[in-house]
């Protein structure tokens, strides 16, 4: 019998994963999943989800958006863990060129409306179009209380406006926890890390709003 989430059992649900740890909390949440699916920006830390997630569901379909504006290390990165953990990817790429944005609006400045439209061509659309395709009814998202005051105020579960359970197995983890995760499974990580669409560590690049 799959659960129907809602304010009441998400946060019973909340409570009883607290203490659990990251691949308890999947193993837990694919007992009620139907169309699971993962996100990776291939940024810090993400090989602890992506190392996690498949442990427990080997096929998960992992989807990418990417902007065309990573770094070259980001993309040998992003390689390197394809191969290395045999990914099932979905790699969804904005309709417009990185050449043709660079020469029509180039990276515009933050906190404006061409920075709105550039974010929305860029990551926005192709996002939005990848779950049009899958019709996730589960999320599995790296995100951390504390890494912007938005999230800082979500749990391990909760429901976007879409209504998609999204699940943030570590939650909870500081950033020394994150690093012995993956000096536990011999995991690399990814630090030269840039989104044009967030630019400031502290802010939300649209997607989880």
């Amino acid at each position: 019998m799959k659960v129907q989430f809602g304010p009441n059992n998400l946060k019973e649900a909340n409570a009883l994963l607290r203490d659990k740890d990251p691949s308890e909390i999947i193993a837990w949440v694919l007992q009620h999943a139907k169309r699971p699916v993962l996100t990776t920006n291939f940024g810090p830390y993400s090989a602890t989800l992506l190392h996690a997630v498949t442990k427990v569901h080997k096929d998960m379909d992992v989807i990418w958006c990417d902007t065309g504006y990573n770094t070259p290390n980001t993309y040998r990165y992003a390689n390197s863990m394809i191969d290395n953990l045999s990914l099932n990817m979905h790699i969804y790429a904005p309709k417009y060129t990185t050449g043709y944005l660079d020469t029509t609006i180039g990276i515009p400045q933050i906190n404006t409306k061409e920075h709105k439209l550039f974010t929305e061509k860029v990551k926005l659309e192709p996002f939005n179009r990848a779950l049009n395709e899958h019709d996730p009814d589960v999320w599995f998202t790296n995100l951390r209380k504390g890494q912007t005051a938005f999230r800082s105020n979500l749990d391990i579960l909760h429901l976007d406006k879409r209504g998609i359970l999204k699940v943030s197995p570590f939650f909870y983890y500081s950033e020394f926890e994150m690093e012995m995760y993956l000096q536990k499974f011999d995991l690399p990580n990814e630090k030269k890390y840039f989104d044009p669409t967030k630019v400031l560590a502290a802010r939300e690049c649209g997607l989880h709003l």
